[in-house]
């Protein structure tokens, strides 16, 4: 079994927890914050700080939150070589299509898919935008640059309402394979809307081994593999990811503004405590069956507003 631990402060413990929320075991370890199994992995993390990713996926799900060598490998000075869809260090230079996804650890809203262009020659124009990392942006900067952006670069957006989602989640289908089909999909736009266009590659935010991700792909049709590129962190490779990524957020609190319009109820996001309290108070006014339009069910948060709503403790 492979070992990978990674040091994270208390506020990257926390993102990870709520990264995790849909995973989260109901006991763990003396000495821990959580315990989460997603699919071929267990993540503990410590009061300490420490994190242990255990399991077959261990080391994918690590590099989704930095590196580190793994705790059984007995040559920690021979790094494992990159994978054959690692982009080439002139990555950010390039003519670039790049895509990215928001709200798949949010309770509330849907899951938001975006890919868009840059080309190099408005790479310069993207950064006096104020394109970079959404992570690093608030809601209000999120929207002037989404504003300026819309009408700037070419980009396919797809939202996976939460009705679609919680149907295909019921049917088995992964979170992972949800998002490698809808970023193929937006790929497959893109290189339609750029056919006329120079287009140097594709960079993905990898969020899965890159043949783990073409696996969720095997039985699609049309499958985008030439020149695609994978990378964590692809932000911060170039401004097309970033792009998206400012897109997709975007979308997603206007999707979240809805919600918040429908139910007459300020819904937050992530999927921490004041969530349980907002989906209790939902389950309260329109009765549970309501959550399936406006959430993700599976989510562990579903049985602590229904508790909350039922006046027991979570």
């Amino acid at each position: 079994m492979a070992n990978t631990v990674l040091k994270m402060t208390t506020q990257e413990i926390n993102k990870l927890k709520e990264a995790y929320q849909a995973f989260i075991q109901p006991s763990s370890p003396p000495g821990s914050v959580f315990t989460a199994k997603p699919a071929g992995c267990t993540v503990t993390a410590y009061k300490s700080g420490k994190v242990l990713f255990q399991g077959k996926t261990a080391e994918m799900e690590a590099q989704k939150w930095g590196s580190a060598p793994a705790a059984s490998d007995p040559k920690p000075g021979k790094s494992k070589p990159s994978h054959a869809f690692a982009p080439p260090e002139n990555v950010g230079t390039l003519s670039l299509i790049g895509s990215d996804e928001v709200g798949t650890g949010d309770y509330f809203g849907p899951i938001t898919v975006v890919a868009s262009y840059v080309p190099a020659s408005q790479l310069e124009l993207a950064k006096e935008l104020g394109v970079k990392d959404s992570k690093f942006l608030n809601d209000k900067q999120i929207a002037a640059i989404a504003k300026d952006l819309l009408h700037t670069i070419p980009y396919s957006l797809l939202v996976l309402s939460n009705r679609k989602y919680n149907e295909l989640q019921a049917n088995r289908m992964s979170q992972g394979k949800m998002k490698a089909l809808l970023h193929n999909k937006a790929l497959h736009n893109m290189l339609e809307k750029t056919k006329d266009l120079h287009v140097d590659g594709i960079l993905v935010d990898q969020f899965c081994e890159p043949g783990v991700y073409f696996n969720y792909l095997s039985r699609e049709r049309n499958i985008v593999k030439n020149n695609v590129f994978f990378a964590t962190k692809g932000e911060s490779l170039h401004l097309s990811v970033a792009a998206s990524s400012i897109l997709a957020r975007y979308a997603f609190i206007k999707e979240m503004d809805k919600i918040s319009a429908k139910t007459g109820i300020e819904i937050p996001k992530g999927a921490g405590s004041k969530v349980d309290v907002k989906a209790a108070e939902i389950i309260r006014k329109y009765g549970p069956d309501y959550l399936n339009d406006i959430a993700k069910i599976h989510f562990a948060n579903t049985k602590k507003a229904l508790n909350l709503a039922d006046g027991k403790r979570s």
